[in-house]
């Protein structure tokens, strides 16, 4: 199992460590982890990327695109490490926040993850943090890879990007219709609009997923002509009629070229 890096500078670390609640309640420190998050997440796009073409030369460039992104865009993934290692005992919360459980949600667990990759990129360097990730990241991308569906899997925003240039000559637009919770927890539903026509909705704890869910309802409504459902309900026949567009979409491109 991987463990945490030794860092030279402790107070790095702890930084990494320390939530913007626990700031709120303790006026002396001044310096929560959500400069590191940032730094962290751009970080292990770089890592990411570097280690799956390293390490799958027999994919082709969108296949290794959404296998990088079921890595980076599963914050359930990045929590996932983040436990793992020890973090969610470690993470330094407010006491409000500690109450509602915030210690096991995952976009928090997630955030304290890339902090840390941050941090241990300032601390250390760049091969050091490779080796760190890689450790991590490189058992889930194998798991990921030998799945079938990982070519037959798709980035529905993507595919929706292409389908409305190719069909309307405009891109989608994504709209927040609305939002709720506290604000270490919210809630956000997501519309996403083409000429000002609502395609699709999703609701999701995070904006990126939200977006995720409305534009794979969307690619419902396009394929079937129905009203989109939740993307929980998606069946097996749904997903093959989301491949079937983006294999038509391909050969249009491929006709373009």
């Amino acid at each position: 199992m991987t463990s945490l890096p030794r860092f030279r500078d402790d107070q790095l670390f702890t930084q990494a460590l320390t939530h913007s609640s626990y700031c709120n309640e303790h006026p002396e420190v001044t310096k929560d982890n959500e400069r590191l998050e940032f730094l962290g997440d751009a970080v292990l796009k770089f890592v990411m990327g570097k280690l799956l073409f390293e390490q799958f030369p027999q994919l082709q460039e969108g296949e290794l695109s959404r296998l990088r992104a079921s890595l980076e865009n599963n914050r359930y993934q990045l929590a996932t490490f983040a436990t793992d290692l020890g973090l969610d005992q470690l993470l330094r919360l407010g006491k409000g926040t500690e109450k509602v459980g915030a210690r096991q949600n995952p976009e928090i667990l997630s955030d304290v993850f890339e902090a840390v990759v941050g941090a241990y990129f300032l601390d250390a360097g760049i091969e050091a943090t490779i080796a760190f990730v890689e450790k991590l990241v490189l058992p889930v991308a194998i798991t990921l890879a030998a799945k079938p569906e990982l070519v037959a899997s798709q980035n529905a925003k993507g595919a929706l990007q292409e389908w409305a240039l190719a069909h309307i000559g405009e891109l989608p637009e994504y709209k927040i219709l609305a939002e709720s919770g506290a604000d270490h927890a919210k809630t956000f539903k997501v519309g996403v609009f083409i000429q000002g026509k609502r395609y699709g909705q999703g609701t999701a704890g995070s904006k990126k997923l939200a977006q995720k869910q409305a534009a794979q309802a969307a690619l419902q409504v396009i394929t079937k002509g129905k009203t989109p459902r939740s993307v929980h309900q998606v069946t097996d026949e749904d997903e093959g009629d989301r491949l079937t567009l983006l294999q038509q979409l391909a050969q249009q491109n491929t006709l373009q070229n």
